[in-house]
């Protein structure tokens, strides 16, 4: 190291520049390929992460790398205001009752994956439990930025990066 850098873009790719302040915490929702890619690449970027699998029995030993935590529901102890939720399979029976209750945090940010080709099935979910029009807009779909992602780590990275632009209030791709 020992070179000073003016430019932050440059003393960052120089390992110069401070870790960002705050602690981010990553959320996320259902045990799946993607979230084991999520919260490994997560961590790498120096978020606090938590697995949310309603179902503990299908969690296995270790799994994912061993989340800072592991819970069955989404609560304001981890989802507070510098947490990102991240909900990786828009098809699970709970899905409205998670989004309800991450709804009921001071999360950051919500999303669920999902294409823009098919319904949201979370907004059905989520009228049913009498969410409002001011909540259904909290919870983002599409997510991540669009990279043509195929694989669970592609759909990671493309959804990670979408957090840290939005977070740095950047469009993402390559407009600067």
């Amino acid at each position: 190291m020992g070179h000073r850098h003016t430019d932050p873009a440059c003393a960052a790719a120089h390992g110069d520049a401070p870790e960002p302040a705050g602690t981010r915490t990553l959320v996320a929702v259902f045990d799946s390929p993607v979230a084991a890619h999520l919260l490994h690449f997560a961590r790498d970027l120096g978020y606090r992460t938590v697995l949310v699998e309603p179902d503990l029995g299908l969690v296995a030993d270790g799994a994912h790398g061993g989340p800072a935590r592991l819970a069955s529901s989404v609560d304001p102890s981890f989802a507070d205001h510098d947490a990102d939720v991240v909900v990786t399979d828009h098809d699970r029976p709970e899905l409205g009752a998670l989004l309800y209750a991450a709804l009921q945090t001071p999360a950051r940010w919500i999303g669920v994956m999902g294409s823009p080709r098919h319904t949201a099935p979370h907004v059905a979910a989520l009228r049913e439990l009498g969410v409002d029009e001011a909540g259904l807009a909290r919870v983002h779909r599409p997510i991540g930025l669009n990279i043509g992602s195929r694989t669970p780590a592609e759909i990671a990275v493309a959804t990670l990066a979408g957090l840290i632009a939005d977070r740095n209030r950047r469009p993402g791709g390559f407009s600067f």
